[in-house]
């Protein structure tokens, strides 16, 4: 009688842990600290994944040491879906431009999804005479300028390198904590052009504070339609756009990987995140893992030659 009782009992004792963890939330580590672009989406999919998953999606910000500190945390965490992390760009540039890493952000992760684009601008103050890419060579030719970018180690960073390499001319880069700063400077007069993301300048460009000289993506961006690509400038090989999306621990299980893809798609899909992305500049994707998981690799293999090259070093 008790070995029947025992018996008859296992399959629930068996679903036990399963149901656990279901019940437990999911911890999405977002590498900075809360405000930021990052931030804003990663949260923003948080909300709008819990419900397709039908498990709270919680956000825990863990910023430091170049986004590695979050990062770290979700590469030594279990691979069982509970513990995801917010990925951008810097995952492919922070493994040459931090050579003494304790893992490797692009081998020892799962690609989850690519969720969206983040084109790159360069922009100078309403009252600068360079009107074009051409233009803004031409006045590093004849003076000496200092262009800002959001930080070291940033794609800003990297992409005005490609601008001076490109053009065979120099100017000052001036790196700060954030892209703020560097506009108030650039408006101020400090600063004779600025790299940043789209969607930090998209509203002072509409309203005429700044000028847009070229953007990174491969096409004319959505935010700002009439400002020209790099390419239809005259330079190649700048086309780079910076992205948001989601990764989890090395060896997560397929079916773990397509459960959060299909809630992040899902998420993609609600109107009122399609809204907020597209006032920050930012448009949607819908990637497979392996469309991720095929660009952390191009990407780490191209910023590990311009970083060698430039010998470029974190802050």
């Amino acid at each position: 009688m008790n070995r029947r009782i025992l018996l008859a009992g296992l399959p629930a004792l068996l679903a036990t842990p399963a149901l656990a963890q279901a019940e437990r939330p999911i911890r999405l580590i977002v590498p900075v600290a809360p405000g930021g672009s990052q931030d804003i989406v990663a949260r923003l999919f948080a909300r709008h994944m819990s419900p397709a998953l039908g498990q709270q999606v919680v956000v825990e910000n863990l910023p430091g040491a170049g986004s590695n500190l979050g990062y770290e945390v979700v590469v030594r965490a279990r691979p069982d879906g509970l513990t995801i992390g917010a990925g951008s760009d810097s995952l492919s540039i922070n493994r040459s431009l931090f050579p003494r890493l304790g893992f490797d952000p692009v081998a020892d992760i799962t690609p989850i999804a690519q969720a969206s684009i983040v084109p790159q601008i360069m922009v100078v103050d309403y009252r600068s005479p360079a009107r074009s890419l051409a233009d803004f060579y031409s006045l590093a030719r004849r003076e000496a300028l200092a262009v800002g970018t959001p930080g070291n180690g940033s794609l800003s960073h990297l992409l005005q390198q490609v601008l001076q390499d490109a053009g065979e001319v120099s100017w000052t880069h001036v790196p700060y904590r954030g892209g703020a700063l560097a506009l108030n400077d650039l408006m101020g007069g400090s600063l004779q052009g600025v790299m940043i993301n789209i969607g930090a300048v998209a509203e002072h460009v509409r309203a005429g504070r700044l000028r847009g000289i070229a953007v990174s993506s491969p096409g004319r961006a959505a935010a700002l339609p009439d400002v020209p690509t790099f390419t239809e400038s005259g330079l190649r090989g700048a086309d780079a756009v910076g992205w948001h999306g989601l990764f989890g621990p090395k060896g997560m299980a397929p079916e773990l990987v397509a459960r959060l893809h299909g809630a992040l798609v899902s998420a993609l899909r609600v109107p009122e995140v399609a809204q907020r992305l597209a006032a920050l500049g930012i448009e949607p994707t819908e990637a497979p893992p392996e469309a991720l998981g095929a660009r952390l690799v191009a990407d780490a293999d191209r910023w590990a030659v311009l970083i060698r090259r430039a010998q470029l070093r974190p802050e």
